[in-house]
């Protein structure tokens, strides 16, 4: 038996104790594996002989350190092999990625698994939802985007038609709902009696975590409700140098650009500004002005002259640029790794913080028992694996908000506290309404002394506080930390912020797109040779906010069995970092990666769009193996003769030709929110949420974003997003004030 220790980084050792068997071949499981491996699990990752990996050899390095890695063979022996089935008799957990058919094949059907080990926790990947009648479709970023129709999201640089996505926006997203999902089991099963289970997330409902601000429905629309188009125009600005400056903020208002407009004479202001006139951006005047403007000098020195004077800005890097960052570094989200193919390396660090001495030991010396079935019912009723626990979310905008919502999904009560003006975010109600639901709201106003017995009659009322203010401001209002932990010493404190807890950056603002700028996926995106190009899903607060819900889980599993709360923190830097698809080499230099082409079609002739006489197809060889025996299918002699013969052939056609020499292949789908929000089996699959909605009526988005076994089939109704304070009165009467409290309470405005 081939047993080997991979390199590995420091992590934390919150899970210390827990062991994982890793059956992933592709980039999710993996990334999935690895996080749980730096928290502590003991991680073993199972090489099956006839199952070749999905990843390329530098992904290998860098999401299968930090496991011991063993070769089995179970093709043969139906998930009999002797030394499988003792592994999994002394694990925890198992995460796989296999469809449900290949998964029968082999004998590892969840429910086969769970008779034979009932404590066991099975934590799975799909392409599309287990259940749907796409199930069974492969577990491919390009195959699961351009079917559901995500190539269609984003503008192409240039011309018409779909974007082949190379950030895999699957794959990320649903890495992390795999690893939550398997603490939220662990956790119900350390706090309960339901022993292990499964629970199933899939590319799909990774890619819809963004899409909800995207894709959804209203019976009656609101203001803010517009969205954002396709092809909006991003605050990206070229400097002298040719580098991009991503800029957030009026960069108007900056001394050197505002001398130059008081100079300027209004007729030339009027000029340059012209045909930007319809831009509806709240972080730019003068557009046209501040373009010519930051044309004059290089990109250093702007960005040194707009942090100088607190406004939001970031160079558009090549991605690995942040592997030299003094704040990355600063926060541990750089590590170095010794590699047994390449030597001494520097990584991406796992991308949250636990609180020093985060370790357990020993036997659970705390357990809150409950009776639970392994049926968990989620957003429905209220059960599932976080049942009982209770959360105050204090965060505004989007990264803090989501993980909440996130964590109502699992199960549990989430208390939105908002100032009586209501969250800042509330006038953009397309976004806001992307991570709200699932909660019950309170408006009060944390700066007002009458307000101050409630708040702390709240926090002792609840398991988790949750934010993304920064820390200084939150020390101002009093709820920081140590004041909190003072009111509840087994609270569990979260916080999400722009740059990480430490380093000279650590309490400035930030944005999802002065991250992407950051992590080098605008440049990546865009295509060789183009400009940087904003992805409008805005991938790096939803990251950060999962990367949240991550840590703030792993901080609950570690308190059921060591009775003891924590601060935990994570960060949009920080999970920008970990997406980086390259590394530094023993030399200094950056290794080799997949690059997306000039014209943003694919990153090589077997992973690309290709454009039919009836519409758009994607082929994607999941496993690199140099064949041609596409061209023989096709019979053509190069692939520059291949795009031309699909050019006059239908997309059924041309697929088929694709899957005769076992290459994928799959139509690119176009506007498809309705299509999506009606379809039948997306209904019964629960990945349709429908909501009554107080102003909008009947409001509908994209749903589940976990599967346990035997339930979650149906629509799913949760609660929708809440007005601003419209559940205070309900919520004082439960936290033990009486209705003439209550009554005064409104009438001194104490509370909204």
């Amino acid at each position: 038996m081939k047993n080997k220790k991979k390199g590995n980084s420091r992590g934390n050792e919150a899970l210390a104790g827990y062991r994982l068997l890793d059956l992933g071949a592709g980039h999710a499981a993996s990334v999935a594996g690895l996080m749980l491996a730096e928290s502590g699990c003991e991680v073993v990752k199972i090489r099956l002989k006839n199952r070749p990996s999905h990843l390329t050899p530098l992904q290998r390095e860098m999401w299968d350190r930090s496991k011991n890695e063993i070769e089995l063979d179970l093709s043969s022996s139906g998930g009999k092999d002797e030394r499988f089935q003792d592994l999994l008799q002394s694990a925890d957990g198992l995460i796989h990625d296999f469809t449900p058919s290949e998964a029968a094949r082999l004998g590892l059907e969840d429910d086969k698994l769970l008779n034979e080990n009932p404590n066991l926790v099975i934590s799975s990947i799909t392409g599309w939802p287990a259940g749907h009648s796409k199930q069974d479709c492969p577990v491919s970023d390009p195959i699961v985007l351009a079917e559901s129709g995500f190539f269609d999201e984003q503008a192409a640089v240039g011309r018409s038609g779909p974007i082949y996505l190379r950030f895999p926006l699957g794959s990320w997203h649903a890495a992390f709902l795999c690893t939550a999902g398997f603490l939220a089991r662990i956790y119900a099963r350390e706090v309960s009696t339901c022993g292990g289970g499964s629970v199933r997330t899939s590319l799909l409902q990774g890619a819809l975590i963004p899409q909800m601000m995207i894709w959804y429905r209203a019976e009656n629309d609101g203001p803010g409700m517009a969205g954002w188009p396709k092809n909006h125009p991003t605050s990206l600005f070229e400097c002298s140098d040719g580098r991009w400056l991503h800029l957030m903020g009026q960069p108007a208002n900056a001394p050197w650009i505002k001398h130059v407009i008081d100079n300027m004479p209004a007729e030339e202001r009027d000029r340059l500004n012209q045909p930007y006139k319809e831009i509806e951006n709240p972080f730019i005047n003068e557009w046209g002005v501040v373009k010519e403007v930051i044309k004059t000098r290089s990109s250093g020195d702007w960005l040194q002259h707009f942090w100088e004077v607190g406004i939001p800005a970031q160079a558009s890097m090549h991605m690995g640029e942040l592997y030299f960052d003094e704040q990355a570094k600063a926060n541990n989200y750089v590590v170095g790794v010794e590699s047994e193919r390449l030597g001494y390396t520097l990584q991406p660090g796992v991308p949250f913080h636990m609180e020093e001495g985060a370790k357990f030991s020993g036997k659970c010396t705390k357990r809150r028992h409950r009776e639970t079935s392994r049926d968990f019912d989620m957003g429905i009723s209220g059960k599932g694996p976080l049942s009982g626990i209770r959360v105050l979310d204090l965060g505004n905008f989007l990264a803090g908000p989501l993980t909440t919502m996130l964590l109502s999904e699992l199960g549990a009560d989430v208390i939105k506290l908002e100032a009586p003006s209501g969250d800042p975010m509330r006038p953009i109600a397309w976004a806001f309404n992307g991570c709200q639901r699932g909660k019950r709201g309170i408006a009060l106003s944390l700066k007002e002394p009458a307000a101050r017995p409630i708040f702390e009659r709240l926090v002792r009322d609840v398991d988790i506080v949750h934010h993304n203010i920064r820390l200084p401001s939150a020390k101002k209002l009093g709820i920081d930390y140590e004041v909190l932990r003072a009111l509840n010493p087994e609270i569990i404190y979260s916080h999400v912020s722009s740059y990480g807890r430490f380093g000279p950056r650590r309490d400035w603002p930030g944005y999802d797109q002065l991250f992407q700028a950051a992590s080098g996926w605008e440049l990546d995106g865009a295509g060789e040779g183009n400009p940087p190009m904003w992805h409008r899903f805005g991938m790096m607060d939803h990251l950060g906010a999962l990367s949240s819900l991550v840590t703030t889980l792993i901080a609950l599993v570690n308190k059921a069995r060591s009775g003891r709360g924590q601060f935990v923190a994570s960060s949009l830097l920080g999970a920008s970092m970990f997406t980086t698809e390259t590394l530094v080499t023993s030399d200094g230099g950056l290794a080799s990666y997949p690059r997306l082409d000039s014209d943003q079609l694919g990153v090589s002739p077997l992973r690309r769009l290709y454009q039919c006489n009836d519409g758009w197809i994607v082929l994607h060889e999941t496993v690199e193996r140099g064949s041609k025996d596409i061209l023989k299918s096709a019979g053509v002699e190069s692939f520059e003769a291949l795009e031309s013969l699909f050019a006059k052939i239908n997309t059924a056609k041309a697929i088929e030709i694709a899957r005769e020499s076992c290459v994928e292949g799959a139509r690119v789908n176009f506007d498809q929110r309705d299509s999506f929000l009606d379809g039948d089996s997306n209904r019964k699959s629960g990945l349709v949420a429908s909501m009554e909605h107080p102003i909008y009526g009947r409001f509908e988005q994209p749903g589940r974003f976990w599967h346990f076994e035997h339930t979650n089939t149906g629509e799913m109704n949760p609660l929708p997003p809440p007005l601003c304070g419209q559940h205070s009165r309900e919520i004082l009467i439960e936290l033990g004030y009486s209705p003439s409290q209550v009554a005064q309470f409104f009438e001194e405005r104490v509370v909204s």
